[in-house]
């Protein structure tokens, strides 16, 4: 995204090349950005400037990016030009108002469909004008898509955080030369600058990694280290709620890589003990629950997570989805509106639905290392959202894994 609108040759280096990566691809492809590959890892983007996109040709189809729906919202809601955002079944179930609301403050003028859900419309309105806007719910999400709304406002756009989030977007504004100030849980930007193109280099996915590292942990006899792993503190709770669990995971080589903090992370078999996650820590590992959640289904002892509500608007229902599979397996859950409370034990086999969401599909593929018997998990296209190639690298780790139509 960053790439396109910035002036000069942006490459990228180890991208992952997912559904919704290649979904925002063939986006800005259809807005007259010339990007090639990916190959082999690599992507190229000649970059257009801050003016330089053109009118999408028919409707930007994300599939099931919900991030690149409404970060998309915030940049192209300072476009001279009308564009379409639509997505697939799951997608066009998710809520947007979140974000709407704060562009709309911004003077945005964004129509969706009749219950607040995609597709969008996103109509030319103006000059976009910056504002001071204070999250009612911790989302990443939210603040990147004012963010990059607020490049194209005049003044400065401020997003206050009721606590910390993903900073990402932060980090590669200033790796772009796109001036942007942080300081006591404010982020703010100022309107009209330039982004310079630059050189990426991704760092492996934490998010991806963590199905790994409790696989590793629930595997007796096991060790298994993940290299070049991103550990951006703002991401990585799910290191630090293992670790209260018992988990035995070391940084090792912790450097930075284009502004990213990157660690191999070394991770040993340990038993696991229940524990109630502090409420800080779930913005800081709000992808990485459906897998935490099985780690408690094998701990000892109750986990009790609460305060993750927006558990409910991912890809899925990921509170009652991993409740009822939990509940397949013979795991005791007592659910909540902003969590579970999770009674550990030893999963049972059984069949349980994804809901055709990647992260719950991996995570119970997983709890298949410890199942009594043989899990079958439905209903699993959407890994490659993802992560392609999950079931031959899990494999590769031991996995007894397999794919059926």
């Amino acid at each position: 995204m960053l790439g396109s609108i910035a002036e000069g040759t942006t490459r990228v280096a180890n991208i992952l090349e997912g559904t919704d990566v290649l979904a925002t691809v063939a986006a800005f492809r259809k807005m007259s950005v010339t990007i090639e590959g990916p190959e082999n890892g690599h992507l190229s983007v000649e970059g257009v400037g801050l003016s330089g996109l053109g009118a999408p040709t028919g409707e930007i189809d994300l599939g099931n990016s919900g991030t690149a729906m409404r970060l998309l919202a915030g940049l192209l809601a300072g476009q001279r030009f009308h564009s379409r955002l639509t997505g697939d079944a799951s997608l066009s179930a998710r809520p947007m108002r979140r974000v709407i609301d704060p562009l709309a403050r911004m003077g945005a003028s964004i129509i969706p469909a009749e219950h607040g859900t995609p597709p969008l419309d996103v109509h030319p309105a103006g000059p976009l004008r910056g504002i001071r806007y204070t999250l009612p719910v911790a989302s990443a999400q939210v603040k990147s898509a004012v963010l990059l709304a607020g490049i194209y406002a005049t003044g400065e756009t401020c997003v206050d955080e009721p606590r910390p989030t993903r900073d990402h977007t932060e980090r590669m504004l200033a790796g772009f030369g796109y001036p942007c100030e942080r300081k006591d849980g404010s982020v703010c930007i100022r309107g009209g600058g330039r982004l310079n193109g630059t050189d990426i280099d991704v760092p492996a996915d934490l998010s991806s990694a963590a199905f790994f590292i409790v696989a590793s942990t629930l595997a007796p006899g096991s060790e298994l280290t993940l290299a070049g792993v991103g550990v951006n503190p703002t991401r990585a709770g799910v290191i630090d709620i293992l670790r209260s669990m018992g988990a035995s995971i070391e940084l090792e080589r912790e450097r930075l890589v284009c502004g990213e903090p990157v660690a191999d992370i070394v991770v040993r078999y340990a038993p696991l003990r229940g524990v109630d996650v502090p409420v800080e820590l779930v913005p800081l590992s709000i992808d990485e629950f459906p897998i935490l959640c099985v780690a408690a289904a094998c701990a000892r002892g109750k986990t009790t997570i609460r305060g993750a509500a927006e558990l409910r608007h991912k890809e899925s229902d990921r509170i009652s989805s991993m409740v009822a599979g939990l509940r397949a397996l013979g795991i005791g859950v007592e659910e909540f509106e902003d969590g579970m409370r999770i009674t550990g034990g030893e999963p049972s086999g059984g069949s349980v639905d994804s809901s055709g969401d990647h992260r719950i599909a991996m995570a119970f593929c997983v709890a298949g290392l410890r199942a009594g018997s043989r899990i079958e998990v439905r209903d699993c296209g959407n890994i490659a959202t993802s992560f392609p190639g999950f079931l031959q690298i899990a494999s590769d780790c031991g996995l007894r894994v397999s794919e059926s139509s």
